[in-house]
């Protein structure tokens, strides 16, 4: 079986939960840093949902991060 690449979005959301996990933080932590719900992050992280570019700035900030980490592989 192959392995099917992943969507843009859950690519996304897979790299905000590992940065999440580098700095050791809870969703619930990070949310209120980027001011979103628990539940919009909590979509983010699954793939489920595409955050604007104003909600990406904020959760590059919380998570203290380059854009270029947080687009990798994307």
């Amino acid at each position: 079986m192959r392995n099917v690449p992943l969507k843009p979005q859950q690519q996304f959301g897979k790299n905000i939960c590992r940065l999440r996990m580098r700095l050791t933080t809870t969703q619930e932590k990070l949310s209120e840093k980027a001011d979103i719900s628990r539940r919009y992050l909590q979509q983010i992280e699954a793939g489920q949902m595409n955050p604007s570019v104003g909600v990406a700035s904020r959760l590059r900030k919380a998570l203290r991060c380059s854009w270029d980490e947080l687009l990798q592989g994307l």
